[in-house]
């Protein structure tokens, strides 16, 4: 049998969809070089997910601690002082800090052990390979494939630059020392509902301005509508249908003008008005890869680009910024080229979560694509507030949303809304995988009480007779 050469893989970016797909080739067997510039792990582990979550989990405990007086828990020495719990912003910023660089040096470790040498570097396409400009200057890596992880920054609009002291971008949030007084969030998608709802747990003012009806236009309508009324019921004031104009600094603090005329003053201002994809000027127009009107690499269901032996995973690929997701397009890129079995990917057996209190999750079809008929099913929706479970832990608010196709029941998609519901959504996210009826979910015992167990309600519920 003839000797066949080692395919020689650079990737560009380390990101999640880099650095999973480059333990995914070097375990197939492939010659791997990851080039990266900002760091292994990428904004999710240096600037987004990793960070963020772990100030949430903070203010997750704050909120905890702010519903307790329910359940018959009392401060006795802060009702002395008349004083409230409270929290060190410099100390929660440097455990994030800590444990997003931690997390960089797993990766890292991981990758080595696997043998996938690291360049340091800007990464840019040439005939042939990738030239890379780092610190020992200019160098061309030769590569059969070429994986492109580049990752995507925050938005900038020219009236409204972040200064990195009080008009931030969220890269920037985590160098702050003191908590906010007030803090103005401009734009009501995830990134700017997760940190409103953050730092109002914390103690800050917020104010959320959103141009939009409501707070996350993009996701189910109902579950938007409990997170406002939790928002507005927790101190926080939302300004709908309300667009900033511009951002400009005043004394010691902020204003933010809206398209009305009428200002809104505060004492910081987070910009959280979308991200850009990293495609410029590393040579993807010159090697003929083709891009999409916002500037992302437009890819098919395996990664491919619209050049041979170019792949492309992540948040520069614009198909749903979630780490989850670029790191299986990456994963099915390498398995791809490698010749080894791949499923291309299904964005309708995505799991997805909003890290907000309360917490929103989904997956697959949703009730608007019910509502309109371009999904053929039907939902039932049961409010966490009769759950047994949930009365015990003091949760008032969210629901449980289940959806199942007409005729065969298949669970097709689902919503949770409610405390950890990140974790609630996996049996829903393994029936859509699997294909489960809503009897097959009924069917199987849940823990008494518990929050689960209001999935196979909703499951019993979607039954037309009773089960036997």
């Amino acid at each position: 049998m003839p000797h066949r050469p080692q395919q020689r893989l650079v990737v560009v970016g380390g990101g999640p969809g880099g650095y999973e797909a480059a333990l995914v080739a070097a375990q197939l067997g492939a010659d791997v070089t990851v080039v990266d510039t900002d760091g292994l792990g990428g904004s999710a582990v240096l600037t987004d997910c990793v960070p963020s979550k772990t100030l949430i989990a903070t203010s997750e405990v704050m909120t905890q601690v702010d519903g307790s007086a329910e359940l018959g828990v009392r401060y006795a020495s802060t009702q002395a002082s008349g004083e409230h719990v409270g929290v060190d912003l410099q100390v929660v910023n440097n455990r994030v800090k800590q444990l997003a660089h931690a997390q960089s040096g797993d990766i890292r470790a991981a990758l080595a052990a696997a043998g996938v040498r690291l360049v340091a570097g800007l990464g840019r396409l040439v005939p042939g390979g990738v030239e890379v400009t780092g610190g020992s200057g200019v160098r061309t890596l030769p590569a059969d494939a070429v994986l492109l992880a580049l990752g995507a920054t925050p938005r900038r609009l020219e009236t409204s630059m972040p200064d990195g002291e009080r008009i931030l971008d969220w890269r920037q949030l985590y160098d702050l020392r003191e908590l906010p007084e007030h803090l103005v969030v401009v734009g009501s998608g995830v990134t700017g509902a997760e940190f409103a709802s953050a730092y109002r747990a914390l103690g800050s003012e917020v104010t959320l301005i959103s141009s939009r009806d409501r707070v996350l236009p993009g996701e189910d309508a109902d579950a938007a509508r409990v997170l406002e009324d939790a928002f507005r019921r927790r101190g926080m004031k939302v300004m709908s249908r309300s667009r900033a104009e511009n951002v400009r600094r005043e004394g010691a603090g902020v204003v933010v003008t809206l398209s009305d005329g009428s200002t809104v003053a505060g004492s910081h201002c987070l910009m959280a008005v979308g991200s850009i994809p990293n495609t410029a000027g590393i040579g993807l127009e010159e090697a003929g890869v083709e891009l999409s009107p916002s500037g992302h690499v437009v890819t098919d269901r395996v990664s491919r680009t619209s050049v041979p032996g170019i792949y492309a995973a992540g948040d520069c690929t614009g198909v749903l910024a979630l780490a989850s997701v670029a790191a299986m397009q990456g994963r099915i890129a390498m398995r791809h080229l490698l010749g080894d079995s791949v499923r291309p990917l299904s964005l309708k057996t995505v799991s997805s979560n909003i890290f907000t209190a309360p917490e929103i999750a989904t997956v697959g079809w949703t009730q608007s694509q019910l509502d309109s008929g371009e999904a053929q099913g039907v939902g039932v929706m049961l409010p966490l507030a009769t759950n047994p479970r949930a009365k015990m832990q003091g949760v008032t608010e969210g629901f449980v949303k289940l959806f199942a196709r007409t005729g065969s029941g298949t669970v097709i998609g689902g919503v949770v809304v409610g405390p950890r519901a990140s974790e609630l959504i996996f049996p829903v996210t393994l029936a859509v995988e699997h294909r489960l009826t809503v009897d097959d979910v009924a069917r199987s015992f849940t823990v008494y009480p518990s929050l689960s167990g209001s999935i196979a309600e909703a499951a019993r519920q979607l039954h037309p007779a009773p089960l036997a």
